[in-house]
C-alpha cells in the first residue's frame, strides 16, 4: 500500500485514514497539524522565551544549516534549500516556519517565485 500524499510504501497495519485518504504516519501528522508560518502567537512566544533567559533560542542542526545557506546567498527557493540539505519539502516547511517564528527568516516574492531569505 502507498501513501496518497508522499507515495511512500506503508506497511500493513500502519496506514492512517484522513478525509478519505490513506496516509503514512508522517503525512497523517502533517495533516492533523498543518504548518503555520504566519502565527502571531508563536512569534510572541519565541520572543518571550528568548528574553526570559537572556540568551538566544537554541536551534537544531538543520535550522543552523538553513541560516548558513541563506547567509551565503541572497535567498533561495524552498526547493533549492531542500535539495541542498537533502530533506523532504514538508520537513523544510516546518523548519522554515519555526525560523520565521523566531524572526530569523522571511519569505518574499521575486520574479513570481517564493524566496526564503534572512530576516
Amino acid at each position: 500500500m502507498k501513501c496518497e500524499r508522499c507515495k511512500e510504501n506503508i506497511k500493513t497495519g500502519e496506514e492512517r485514514e484522513f478525509q478519505g485518504q490513506t496516509l503514512c504516519e508522517d503525512c497523517y501528522l502533517d495533516a492533523l497539524s498543518p504548518v503555520k508560518a504566519c502565527d502571531p502567537w508563536a512569534v510572541h512566544c519565541a520572543k518571550s522565551f528568548s528574553k526570559k533567559d537572556g540568551a538566544d533560542i537554541e536551534m537544531t542542526e538543520t535550522q543552523s544549516n538553513i541560516l548558513q545557506i541563506l547567509k551565503n546567498t541572497d535567498g533561495l527557493t524552498p526547493e533549492i534549500i531542500s535539495e541542498k540539505l537533502q530533506i523532504k519539502p514538508s520537513d523544510l516547511e516546518r523548519e522554515i516556519a519555526t525560523l520565521r517564528h523566531m524572526e530569523k527568516v522571511r519569505g518574499e516574492l521575486r520574479d513570481g517565485k517564493k524566496i526564503i531569505r534572512l530576516w
